[in-house]
């Protein structure tokens, strides 16, 4: 319990989608009480299964399942894993894969630096040099794109997509993830804009179960991961992006400028010979003005966005009545609690 004498609630969530083989794997491996934990509950995320997922979950005696009419992805299954999580009263959330690759064990690990409250959210961070299913290739550019992800967010996580993560309640309450394609790096970079704390800790790895469902290949990923931080950082920095735009557009401008006067002056050529260099400055100029524009009205926007979170925050944080309490002491009242969101 804490201070308060409430009970920790801790929820574990697998997103699942066609995963009726790994499931029962995963959910074994999930410990049945934690440390500092009075209730463990288990929720799985079934994204549109066309196999037999929801019903093994249900074999399985899952507290928790929340079902998506057709698959909408890895963040879609997330923010609709938040969502329940809240209405559970969730202290902490965990989050897996439904492939079983990470160690179920080292769920304590993850929620120790929450439940001291040093952190917000806790990232699993895999033994990358050491990883048996990881090829040289991938381990260097997982490192690399690591290494550069942190530069750009401010943030000291070593294994940025790690989906293997714990999440306070108060990062639920503050988080909205937008992206459609995965949740591991906007989440990232949405704490540092929202002053969450981040920590990392060392976990485990499982033999691998399956090919990654999440890329088809190392190029793809590397494409639709870019494209995810460029639009996270137009969400969440615009300002400064749009800055730094109009910044090169004036220096490139300020520089045709300076070299039309030193080729006039100093060279000697009539004015009119450099004229094309001239139009061109002046464009750029009135393109480094516009894009200054934008970015102020990009920082407008993003204040009445920090108000509406705000709002949302606060609406999430209004009580709810739990649907599944379930401790070492006593008996669940419902294995499942089945929602189908739309």
């Amino acid at each position: 319990m804490n201070e308060q004498g409430k009970k920790i609630t801790v929820v574990v969530q697998i997103p699942c989608f066609n995963e009726e083989e790994t499931l029962p794997i995963t959910f074994a491996d999930i410990p049945k009480s934690l440390n500092g934990a009075d209730i463990v509950l288990t929720q799985i995320i079934d994204d549109g299964s066309t196999d037999r997922t929801r019903a093994v979950a249900e074999e399985l005696g899952v507290d928790s399942i929340v079902s998506l009419p057709v698959n909408r992805g890895l963040s879609a299954a997330f923010k609709s894993g938040v969502a329940r999580a809240i209405e559970l009263d969730a202290d902490i959330l965990i989050n897996t894969d439904g492939d079983n690759q990470y160690c179920g064990a080292d769920i304590q690990l993850l929620i120790e630096p929450i439940l001291e409250g040093r952190a917000d959210i806790v990232v699993g961070c895999r033994p990358i040099d050491d990883h048996p299913d990881f090829s040289w290739i991938k381990k260097k550019l997982q490192k690399i794109g690591s290494w550069v992800f942190r530069r750009l967010s401010s943030t000291e996580v070593k294994d940025v997509p790690s989906g293997f993560r714990a999440f306070s309640r108060k990062a639920l309450l503050k988080m909205n993830v937008y992206t459609d394609y995965s949740h591991t790096l906007e989440t990232l970079i949405q704490a540092q804009y929202l002053g969450l704390n981040i920590e990392s800790v060392d976990i485990r790895v499982n033999k691998k179960t399956r090919e990654s469902r999440l890329f088809k290949n190392m190029f793809q990923y590397i494409f639709k991961s870019s494209m995810t931080v460029l639009n996270v950082f137009i969400i969440y920095k615009s300002s400064r992006f749009f800055v730094f735009l109009s910044s090169i557009a004036f220096a490139l401008s300020a520089f045709l400028a300076g070299r039309y006067l030193v080729l006039v002056l100093i060279g000697g050529g009539t004015p009119t010979a450099f004229w094309p260099s001239v139009i061109l400055s002046g464009s750029l100029l009135v393109l480094s003005v516009q894009l200054l524009l934008t970015g102020a009205i990009c920082h407008l926007i993003s204040a009445n966005r920090k108000l509406d979170e705000e709002i949302v925050s606060r609406l999430r944080a209004l009580p709810s009545e739990p649907r599944v309490t379930r401790d070492s002491s006593s008996k669940p009242e419902s294995k499942t609690d089945r929602t189908c969101v739309e």
